[in-house]
């Protein structure tokens, strides 16, 4: 039996296998991407000597990585998928694809540092090639120094739109156009945070210089909401319309581009938080995320959680937290040691900036006026909204749950985790009632945490 496992190597697990070794715990690091470092600091080979010009602030992550790396105490299992996790009185047993071959992992403490994945809003032409997250190509350029398209639109919300429009300028793509959907003045509520937490002002600066640099200039109040495809099939021109706040259209142009990165801030990855029995929680955005307890521990004794499970920060947050969970997980195995209150102060500043976040990049219902019935909403089953409209004016469906299973929505290839969140705005929005806690919650939750092939399972110990 293991004594700390902590899944996840991005800036939270990074800092709490760190923190946990620190104090005397032996770690099993496991982590589902080839190289340390998760979404953040991707990168495309052992060192990042040419990955400089896509990320800020590289120093940090290199230290965290090769300090990682250094540590005896840590055991760190790279490209290693948990596709299944259960609780049995407090033992925890992870099943885990490593190597080709299923591998048992038993352990009474667990971190969960699983991170966050783009949120999507579906539209007339989201599904046409060349529609993706800004998530998606940023992944491109880190992980494999490959520029998604020549002719880049970045829209949506929120401050990960800078770091990807920089990122595409770098690589010596074009910015059509950098369109967020709030207005720039929400900050100004926040200025006392801002004032606090100078380096992410530097940080957007950072990319401001090189946005500036490309010649574009953002527009705010701006959203895209119909992608048109070429005659090969292919996304040619999207539709960009000047919305008000609450997301409602009011004037809309055309432009003509290859690639549109669309994001609508991210989405806690709890799937395997909800496995073991985690409690969630709807957050003040309405997403959801892990409940967690002043040391970081969840509602499972010996599961601690780190990071953008337990709502979306940042990466500095998300270190904060990770330090913390690591502590208290070496002391809850039996480790001399303690969280400082300097812990706590740094958690709580950086949860601040996160709170402001959250009030600056809302995500109206607006949104759900750009679609029409004809609309793809689950990409993986193509249900349509026209679909969902049908479950509940003729099939009866009283929640998102009873819509689903009308339909199939959600229950392709990737359970639900594009769509699900949107599946539960517009059946309630069709209902005439606001979506409750338990149809968010259940919409995150899945049977299998990763897909994985059978034969694979077949193989298993």
């Amino acid at each position: 039996m293991h004594n700390v496992v902590v899944v996840g190597g991005g800036p939270a697990g990074l800092s709490a296998a760190l923190a946990a070794a620190a104090a005397g715990a032996p770690v099993l690091l496991i982590d589902s991407n080839s190289r340390l470092g998760g979404q953040y600091w991707r990168n495309s080979s052992d060192n990042f000597d040419d990955q400089h010009e896509q990320h800020f602030d590289l120093e940090t992550g290199l230290l965290l990585i090769n300090a990682v790396k250094a540590r005896k105490e840590i055991e760190v299992w790279s490209e290693a998928q948990i596709w299944s996790a259960t609780n049995n009185e407090g033992k925890f047993t992870l099943r885990i694809i490593y190597q080709g071959k299923e591998k048992i992992v038993n352990t009474a403490n667990i971190i969960l540092c699983t991170g966050a994945y783009d949120r999507t809003l579906p539209f007339p032409g989201w599904d046409i090639p060349g529609v993706m997250t800004p998530g998606g190509v940023q992944s491109l350029l880190k992980g494999h120094g490959v520029l998604a398209g020549k002719r880049v639109v970045v829209a949506g919300t929120g401050p990960f739109l800078l770091p990807v429009a920089a990122g595409v300028i770098k690589a010596g793509g074009e910015v059509v156009s950098l369109l967020e959907a709030n207005k720039s003045r929400r900050w100004l509520t926040s200025f006392n945070v801002i004032l606090e937490n100078l380096g992410k002002l530097k940080e957007a600066f950072y990319y401001i210089k090189t946005i500036s640099e490309g010649k574009v200039r953002a527009k705010f109040g701006y959203a895209v909401i119909t992608g048109h495809a070429g005659s090969n099939g292919e996304l040619e021109s999207v539709d960009i319309a000047k919305i008000d706040r609450n997301f409602n259209v009011k004037k809309i142009t055309n432009i003509k581009c290859d690639v549109a990165a669309i994001g609508w801030g991210f989405t806690a990855d709890t799937s395997l938080a909800g496995s073991l029995g985690c409690k969630q929680v709807v957050a003040k955005d309405e997403s959801v995320i892990v409940w967690v307890n002043n040391d970081q521990q969840t509602s499972i004794s010996g599961i601690f959680a780190a990071g953008e499970i337990t709502g979306i920060g940042g990466s500095e947050l998300s270190m904060a937290e990770g330090v913390i969970a690591g502590i208290a997980a070496a002391k809850f195995v039996g480790c001399k040691v303690e969280v400082l209150k300097a812990h706590r102060k740094r958690r709580a500043k950086r949860q601040r900036f996160a709170n402001a976040l959250i009030k600056a990049y809302p995500v109206k219902s607006g949104w759900q006026s750009w679609l029409n019935d004809q609309t793809t909403v689950c990409r993986c089953e193509e249900v349509s909204l026209g679909d969902l409209k049908y479950s509940v004016e003729e099939l009866g469906a009283t929640d998102s749950r009873t819509a689903k299973l009308f339909t199939r929505c959600g229950m392709g290839l990737c359970q639900g985790r594009i769509c699900g969140r949107s599946v539960v705005d517009l059946v309630a929005n069709e209902l005439k009632l606001l979506p409750t806690d338990t149809d968010r919650i259940s919409a995150v939750n899945r049977p299998i945490i990763t897909p994985i092939p059978l034969g694979v399972l077949a193989q298993g110990e």
